[in-house]
């Protein structure tokens, strides 16, 4: 299978799936229907077999789907078995936020170090993740590739440019500035003041049908 030839919409909606499906094995469940999962993941049915369709056949007509070898196919898919180390830049509210959630939730992904220029924050320990002083981050990343910035938006192309030299690829930009890096770099913007204002229009312009 080529996974470069799964659609990203479809690609962004495997670990909803991989969630939903890891909660019904804890629950003992076996078995579970297009329509169970549509209602679970707010998700159409067709776009739920259409998504599952690049995969081949992973389900039966008439039976739904195997939880068991759906959790273990998206796992392997998804890479679970394999644990992504992560860098946060910035410990502030919304950085301090990230550290005490952590992502161990999602099995495969943790944050291993922070970074920041308070002397207040350098030194501490948060959710288990040590946070060091920000001049310290190229001596301290120890191969990590992947980055989130939580950090004023001041401050976010000088830190994208040492971190684009020490040689990230991923970047998942919580600030409200729009960073530039090479084309072999992905950056995921999330802007939590758009997502609110857009939010607030839809709910004006767009309200959703009474049930």
């Amino acid at each position: 299978m080529d996974q470069n030839k799964i659609p990203q919409a479809t690609a962004k909606r495997l670990p909803l799936y991989y969630r939903f499906l890891n909660n019904l094995n804890q629950q003992g469940k076996s078995r579970v229907s297009s329509k169970e999962l549509s209602e679970a993941v707010k998700v159409d049915s067709a776009t739920i077999r259409r998504d599952f369709s690049y995969f081949g056949a992973l389900g039966k007509k008439g039976y739904g789907y195997n939880v068991e070898y759906l959790l273990e196919f998206f796992r392997k898919t998804l890479d679970q078995d394999e644990v992504t180390e992560v860098a946060l830049i910035g410990a502030g509210n919304l950085g301090t936020a990230f550290l005490k959630y952590n992502f161990m939730k999602n099995n495969n992904i943790v944050i291993k170090m922070a970074f920041d220029a308070s002397a207040e924050k350098v030194g501490e320990d948060i959710g288990g993740v040590p946070i060091y002083h920000i001049d310290e981050m190229e001596e301290r990343m120890d191969g990590i590739q992947v980055a989130i910035l939580t950090i004023p938006a001041g401050e976010t192309d000088g830190v994208t440019e040492r971190l684009v030299d020490y040689g990230v690829t991923g970047i998942l930009n919580f600030t409200p500035a729009r960073i530039t890096v090479p084309e072999h770099i992905r950056v995921h913007h999330i802007d939590l003041a758009v997502e609110l204002q857009a939010l607030v229009y839809f709910l004006k312009h767009y309200p959703l049908e009474n049930e």
